[in-house]
């Protein structure tokens, strides 16, 4: 099983960037897609990037696009979010999560088996 532990968030002025780390305390996700996902009050848990297992594709949600940067760095068993141009309305807490089904980028939550405990990002206006 993936353990996944993230870091990384915290308040932020509109405008700043965040790097937000997912580190797979067990590291064995070297051959798991890996994605980031979000959640803010009121809303499921929206997706926000996915990356395959050797890093070579990557998707993103259609609202997310520019702005995020998803990356991961296998040996060091960890995956990164790049925020810039951070908004008010991209408060959230930021999930990691990784796929025992699929190497392959996805954007189906369903098939990410295992989750982190999330960072919360904080933006103020």
């Amino acid at each position: 099983q993936v353990r996944l532990v993230e870091s990384g968030g915290g308040l932020v002025q509109a405008g700043g960037s965040l790097r937000l780390s997912c580190a797979d305390s067990e590291r064995i996700f070297g051959s798991y897609a890996m994605g980031w996902f979000r959640h803010s009050p009121g809303t499921n848990h929206d997706f926000v990037a996915s990356i395959s297992w050797d890093g070579g594709n990557t998707l993103y949600a259609d609202s997310m696009k520019g702005r995020f940067t998803i990356s991961r760095d296998n040996a060091e068993n960890t995956v990164y979010l790049q925020i810039d141009n951070l908004k008010p309305e991209d408060t959230a807490r930021y999930y990691c999560a990784a796929s025992a089904i699929t190497g392959a980028a996805t954007t189906t939550r369903a098939w990410y088996t295992d989750w982190g405990q999330g960072t919360q990002v904080t933006v103020s206006s």
